[in-house]
Formats: C-alpha cells, sequence, structure tokens
C-alpha cells in the first residue's frame, strides 16, 4: 500500500523546539535507562511547576525563538 505525498507543509509549534532542547539537556545529564519514564517525569515537573508558578516555560521559549 502506498501513501500519496502531500504538499501541506507542517510547522514545528512555538516553543517546541525550546521545550525538546530542554529534554534533551536533562536526558544527557541523566543518561536515564528508561528515557521515556525519565521523559514522562520530567514533562509531570514541568507541568506542576508551571501550575504553582503560572509562569508557562513553553511560552517563554516561544518567545526566545522569535
Amino acid at each position: 500500500m502506498s501513501i500519496a505525498a502531500s504538499n501541506a507543509s507542517m510547522r514545528v509549534p512555538a516553543g517546541f523546539r525550546n521545550l525538546l532542547e530542554g529534554l534533551t539537556r536533562e536526558v544527557l545529564r541523566e543518561q536515564p535507562t528508561d528515557v521515556v519514564a525519565f521523559a514522562a517525569q520530567y514533562f509531570q515537573k514541568l507541568l506542576e511547576s508551571r501550575e504553582a508558578s503560572g509562569i508557562d516555560p513553553v511560552a517563554w521559549g516561544a518567545m526566545l525563538e522569535d
């Protein structure tokens, strides 16, 4: 089964690159054996921090990308 190529262009959402760079730094620093579990914990802590402080690091990272 083949899938026809699409001419639709996809763009990375604002702040996404910064978010993934933060995760990448932590994975390289910690060297976890289970990267998926580590990522889940990382994003859970990030979410809790955002809810506690009211500051969204993704929105802040999006401003840095511009």
